[in-house]
């Protein structure tokens, strides 16, 4: 079990407010001690761990020289503002973090004035921080007052094309706003990209910049082996002959890059943009993902995310795995078939551990493309892919997925492109709360005109359904899963296509039948065992195929049954509404068909344990069997006699 870190000076924090008065050394030690508690905080909880490591200085820095709330903190993606809660008073409730009725997980507006823009997707910061500057140049109102704007993004965010949009406008407004680029080398996956290049090179070609005169004195804080070129430098040469870098080109002063774990640099810098600065500036920062814990520093994803561990050695209390994970089971079936064709290949976007496309790039790397954080490159790059002749998986989590729609729409659909959608992490998925939620990939694919969807109930489906989808060559398709473990059961040795628009009977019975799409079929299998013990033999059948629906299917269980029940992972719109549609225009309706759609509610659902997210959106066994119940009316007759 491990010890609390001793923090007298943390201690004495509750807002940022606090630590105006602290001294520079004062500002070091506090760092020291909120590393210690950041770490002890996450062994507890697990959660994001590595990013916020890699800013405590920085977190420490910002808070003392800039006056949050009025000054605007965003931090992108923010899975490392950790240390910036611990900051802002809500370090008694970090026990509670990526837990039901906890702190979330990412900046939260709803949650404290300090957190004045939510996110947990990537390069929207700088956006957002735009934004702000200019509300307070028009005279928005805000209550905590309007002050600067300062972005902190990433490396990795920096592969999207929406940061570079916020700065082409940035620049070309001339506002005065902050960007700081926190470049560790290390997002959730290795860089990818020219991007990536860009800044290596900056690293290497040319010894550290002059602050020009806004940083005076900067340069005399450095190391001797920094000032030589040991860590990354503007490229003055080139710079030069072609009018400046790349952020200078969009309208930036240019700052760094200077050592983000130095508060000797950090503090001389922040202070001198804040009371010079007259226009957009970018600060390249140079950190280390992990810092100051050296089992996070030694892991290949730098601690990134991490279940409770034990501080002194980092191993990960993790619960022993019954079944594999679908994001393997994918993995191993989509390799599987690219061993047998050629022309298979897989993309991702920045996240191939996530997708368990790592594996298929260790097998096939000619074939495995890691786009960045590039969702609508991504799915673009599939469309030429598909169009060229390849067969192409686009490997990307459902709330990823919603970056892309316009591509989709526009590159894919509509040119009726056979590009396959592995569509990860369906449903609701825990810890991560609403931001990462899958609900809404079943409306927006299935309104689209030529597009295949299906959803697999198990992982022995979803085996069938990577074959499927490879063989698929006359439009688009889509197939969705969830996170986390199979539900057990037994594994085919090959996957099997299937036929296209087919769904399967699962269990005969009477009066009532329910129609499940997904992986609720487990929970509804288990309602079926429930109602027959009181004298109600639902059928069960399995949709597989959202569009196009299995109209045989659908209507054969509405003329058998008075009842009929449709239960899926999605927002209202998906699949329970093309059945309505379809019973509809069939007039089925007008025989007094009792139907039913199970669907995610109209809310988001806050973080809390998957089971518990569905208690909320009443999708679990026990809500299966009232519906039923109560669409029978057994329910009140059984309340009756009670």
């Amino acid at each position: 079990m491990s010890h609390a870190p001793q923090t007298p000076l943390l201690d004495r924090v509750r807002t940022p407010a606090d630590i105006k008065s602290f001294s520079d050394s004062e500002l070091r030690k506090l760092a020291d001690e909120l590393r210690a508690e950041t770490i002890a905080a996450v062994s507890r909880t697990g959660g994001h761990l590595g990013a916020g490591l890699g800013v405590i200085e920085l977190t420490v820095a910002l808070h003392a020289v800039f006056d949050a709330p009025r000054d605007k903190i965003i931090w992108d993606v923010s899975h490392q503002s950790y240390p910036h809660k611990i900051l802002t008073g809500r370090r008694e409730r970090m026990h509670t973090i990526r837990q039901k009725g906890g702190l979330s997980g990412f900046t939260k507006r709803s949650e404290s004035p300090y957190d004045p823009f939510g996110a947990a997707h990537s390069s929207t910061s700088i956006s957002a921080a735009l934004g702000f500057k200019v509300a307070a140049d028009l005279g928005g109102d805000s209550p905590v007052g309007h002050g600067d704007s300062i972005a902190v993004i990433g490396d990795g965010a920096m592969s999207a094309g929406m940061a570079y949009e916020a700065m082409n406008h940035a620049g070309d407004l001339g506002r005065r706003l902050i960007v700081i680029l926190n470049d560790n080398e290390m997002s959730i996956a290795p860089p990818v990209g020219a991007m990536s290049r860009y800044l290596s090179r900056l690293y290497a070609e040319a010894p550290f910049q002059d602050l020009k005169e806004a940083a005076k004195g900067a340069v005399s804080l450095l190391p001797p082996p920094f000032r030589e070129g040991a860590k990354r430098a503007r490229d003055l040469i080139k710079g030069m002959a072609v009018g400046g870098t790349l952020f200078e080109a969009l309208g930036f002063s240019y700052l760094g890059p200077i050592d983000g774990h130095d508060m000797e640099q950090l503090l001389p810098v922040l202070r001198t943009v804040k009371a010079r600065a007259d226009g957009p500036v970018l600060i390249h920062t140079i950190t280390q993902k992990g810092k100051g814990y050296r089992p996070a520093e030694s892991a290949p994803d730098r601690g990134h995310a991490r279940a409770k561990f034990d501080v002194a050695t980092g191993e990960q209390k993790k619960a022993p795995s019954n079944a594999p994970s679908y994001t393997k089971v994918f993995a191993r079936s989509l390799i599987d078939e690219a061993s047998r064709d050629s022309r298979i290949c897989a993309v991702t976007a920045a996240m191939p551990d996530g997708t368990g496309l790592d594996l298929f790039g260790e097998r096939f790397p000619s074939r495995c493309f890691d786009v960045g954080i590039a969702e609508q490159h991504g799915v673009t790059f599939c469309a030429g892919l598909a169009a060229g002749g390849m067969r192409p998986f686009a490997a990307i989590y459902s709330t990823f997925l919603q970056r892309g729609y316009d591509q989709v729409v526009h590159d894919v659909a509509i040119q009726r492109l056979p590009v396959r959608f592995a569509i990860d992490r369906a449903g609701l998925v825990g810890a991560d709360g609403a931001t990462h939620a899958g609900s809404y990939d079943v409306a927006y694919l299935s309104n689209l005109p030529g597009f295949t969807v299906m959803a697999a109930a198990d992982e022995a489906e979803l085996v069938h359904m990577v074959a499927t989808a490879a063989r698929h060559d006359e439009g688009p398709i889509a197939f969705r899963y969830p996170r986390g473990e199979g539900v057990g059961v037994e594994m085919p040795e090959r996957g099997v296509p299937l036929e296209i628009g087919k769904g399967r009977m699962i269990r005969e019975g009477g009066r009532v039948a329910i129609l499940s799409f997904g992986a609720r079929l487990k929970e509804v299998l288990e309602a079926a065992e429930a109602l027959e013990a009181r004298g109600v033999a639902p059928t069960v059948a399995d949709a597989r195929f959202a569009k196009p629906l299995d109209r045989e299917l659908v209507l054969t269980l509405a003329r058998e049954h008075e009842a009929l029940v449709t239960i899926e992972e999605g927002a209202v719109g998906g699949f329970g509404s093309h059945v309505a549609q379809l019973l509809a225009e069939e007039g089925v309706f007008d025989s007094g068909l009792k139907y039913r759609s199970m669907v995610l509610p109209d809310i988001f659902i806050d973080q809390a344990k998957p089971e518990e997210m569905y208690a909320v959106a009443a999708m679990n066994a026990e809500h299966i069997e009232a519906k039923v119940l109560s669409l029978l009316g057994v329910a009140q007759v059984a309340g009756r006699r009670a």
